[in-house]
């Protein structure tokens, strides 16, 4: 087994071959946000209710990840920008797949949005970071995005398409995108990507529109979720994952979610 795969297995259920992620990179974007201020909390949190991995910058891995509780898998990123830059949509390099071997990640992810202006430089961090990771065996995850000035609707089908796509032939092994709004639309998205594509939870919402989310990619045909707010920002977190995971791992319903999360199962 090459190393690629054995990190890999760190950030997927070695059975269902699925995945619960919680990014926790908004430190950078948006600062310390509610559910962040403690990052070693948070971090315990959504380990107890089972997820796979945290996504987050060298200060998560520093400060937050590992420091007690259940372990579970690092996701550094290596990309970033902050809510007041002049364009928030270009990402640009801020770590490097070698440090993220240093700090003992299990994997990196980049951060690129199709169609912004600086979409090509995007791409060339993307492609030179994939070329690394391949060298050091270290799985990447990107996360793709339909953003710009001349993007209208970013869960256009044929946009989401176009993103996961070009993560997939640029070499990631994960993709991470919207939700199309539907399992049938969404499941041209997973069959036109050769790697597992994950979907983003997108803006906080109420229980059942996250889960209905949820179900509805699954069902499309996606290898599991990499979803923020509406976990560490959930009045329960360690409950709400363990919801999640329930559709995710063992593909309950939308109804028998939320009866754990509500405490009746």
């Amino acid at each position: 087994m090459r190393g690629k795969e054995i990190r890999l297995e760190r950030i997927m259920n070695r059975n269902t071959k699925k995945t619960i992620i919680v990014p926790m990179d908004h430190g950078v974007s948006n600062g310390p946000i509610a559910g962040l201020i403690d990052m070693a909390q948070a971090v315990n949190l959504v380990a107890e209710g089972g997820a796979n991995a945290v996504i987050g910058h060298v200060g998560l891995a520093l400060h937050g990840h590992r420091q007690g509780g259940r372990d579970i898998g690092l996701i550094l990123h290596l990309s970033a920008s902050t809510m007041l830059a002049p364009d928030p949509n270009e990402k640009v390099l801020v770590n490097s797949v070698t440090n993220a071997l240093k700090m003992g990640a299990d994997a990196v992810s980049m951060h690129v949005n199709i169609g912004a202006e600086s979409e090509a430089k995007m791409l060339a961090d993307l492609g030179a970071v994939s070329v690394e990771c391949m060298e050091w065996g270290m799985p990447l995850l990107a996360m793709m995005y339909p953003r710009g000035k001349n993007i209208v609707t970013s869960n256009d089908l044929e946009q989401v398409k176009l993103a996961a796509r070009v993560a997939a032939e640029l070499g990631a092994d994960i993709v991470k995108t919207v939700y199309t709004g539907d399992p049938e639309s969404f499941r041209e998205v997973t069959r036109g990507c050769p790697v597992p594509v994950v979907v983003a939870g997108g803006s906080k919402t109420d229980d059942r529109t996250t889960l209905e989310l949820i179900e509805g990619a699954m069902a499309g045909g996606a290898a599991g979720i990499s979803i923020g707010r509406n976990a560490f920002q959930h009045r329960t977190p360690a409950r709400f994952v363990r919801a999640a995971a329930c559709i995710v791992h063992a593909n309950k319903s939308v109804d028998e979610a939320l009866e754990i999360l509500e405490g009746t199962s």
